[in-house]
C-alpha cells in the first residue's frame, strides 16, 4: 500500500508517497481503507523532529481517519467488513491502509459525509475528555476557549452551546473571531487588543469563568488563574507560549481553582476506548441534530 512517509525533519515538502507494509490486523482491530485523514498539530510537530509517537504506534503521520472496513480480528463483533466508519488511530492515518483497536472506531455520524467525517474524532475526544469528562463543564456555566478558530476551538464552540454553556473566546484576527461568533461564541475577545482578562471580568460581572481551555501554556497561565471565579478549572492541552511560567499561587487557595492538564494519544487502550463510548454517547447525537458541523478549512 501506499503511505505519507516523513522522509527527514523538514516543511512539507519533506512528506512523500511511499510504497510501504501494510498494516497487521490483531485479533481486537480493524482494518479501515482510509477515504480521507486530518492535519493536526502533532502531526506537524512529528514532521519537525519535535515529536516522537510513542512506543508501537505507527511512524506514520496521521490521528484520525474515516473509511470503510476492510478486514475484522477474530474477536470483533460490532464491526463487519463494508461498514463505513471514522476513528482515532495511533498514528498512520495518512495511508492507504490503517489498523485501529476496534474500540477506537465510531460510525459515519447521521447526515455527515464519509470525508468529513474525518475531522471529528481527534477533536471530539479531545474536548470531551478534558472538559467535560474531566472538569465536568456543564449547563449554565461559562467557558473561555483560546484559540477558539482552531479545529479544538470550532467543536467545543459547539458542542457547548448545544449544552446550554455560555462562550468566551480569543484568537487573533477580526476575520477569525468573526467565525467563532457566526459558530455560536456569545463573547469574542482579539488578544492582539484587548487584555482578555479585563474583558472576562466585564462580562462575568467581576466573577470569572468556571472553566478555561487552553493551548497557550506559560505565557496564559498567571492571566488563566485571574480569569476564574471560584471553583473554576483550568484544563490545559497546549504550549504554543511555553512550557514555564511564574505565578502567583495564591489565586488557587483564595478561589478553590483547581489545574489540569492531559494528552489524548498516550493515554491506554481502555481509555480511549471509553473516551470514545462517552463521545458516541453524548457527541453524536449532537451532531446528528445538526447541531455540531464539521468545520474543514479546505
Amino acid at each position: 500500500m501506499k503511505a505519507v512517509v516523513i522522509t527527514t525533519p523538514g516543511g512539507p515538502e519533506v512528506l512523500k508517497l511511499q510504497e510501504v507494509e501494510e498494516p497487521k490486523v490483531k485479533e481486537n482491530d480493524v482494518l479501515i481503507r482510509v477515504e480521507a485523514t486530518a492535519l493536526n498539530a502533532t502531526d506537524t510537530l512529528q514532521r519537525q523532529g519535535k515529536y516522537s509517537p510513542p512506543k508501537g504506534d505507527s511512524e506514520y503521520p496521521g490521528l484520525e481517519c474515516s473509511g470503510t472496513v476492510e478486514e475484522v480480528g477474530k474477536n470483533v463483533s460490532r464491526w463487519k467488513v463494508g461498514d463505513q466508519v471514522c476513528a482515532l488511530v495511533k498514528g498512520g492515518g495518512y495511508a492507504e491502509k490503517v489498523a485501529v483497536p476496534a474500540g477506537q472506531v465510531l460510525p459515519i455520524p447521521s447526515g455527515v459525509s464519509l470525508k468529513d467525517a474525518a475531522s471529528f474524532p481527534e477533536v471530539a475526544c479531545t474536548v470531551w475528555s478534558t472538559v467535560f469528562m474531566t472538569s465536568k463543564l456543564s449547563s449554565g456555566e461559562t467557558f473561555l476557549i483560546h484559540g477558539g478558530s482552531s479545529g479544538i476551538g470550532t467543536f467545543a464552540i459547539q458542542m457547548a452551546k448545544y449544552l446550554g454553556i455560555k462562550v468566551f473566546v480569543t484568537a487573533g484576527s477580526e476575520e477569525k473571531l468573526k467565525a467563532c461568533k457566526e459558530l455560536g461564541a456569545d463573547v469574542c475577545i482579539n488578544y492582539k487588543t484587548e487584555d482578555f482578562v479585563a474583558r472576562v471580568k466585564e462580562e462575568t460581572g467581576g466573577k470569572g469563568v468556571d472553566v478555561i481551555l487552553d493551548n497557550i501554556g506559560g505565557a496564559y497561565f498567571q492571566k488563566n488563574l485571574e480569569s476564574l471565579g471560584m471553583d473554576g478549572r483550568l484544563f490545559i492541552i497546549g504550549f504554543m507560549g511555553g512550557v514555564k511560567a511564574e505565578a502567583n499561587i495564591s489565586f488557587l487557595l483564595a478561589k478553590r481553582l483547581t489545574v489540569q492538564s492531559a494528552g489524548l494519544r498516550t493515554r491506554s487502550l481502555e481509555k480511549k476506548a471509553e473516551i470514545v463510548s462517552e463521545v458516541e454517547k453524548n457527541v453524536w447525537p449532537a451532531i446528528a441534530k445538526g447541531k455540531v458541523k464539521a468545520v474543514v478549512y479546505k
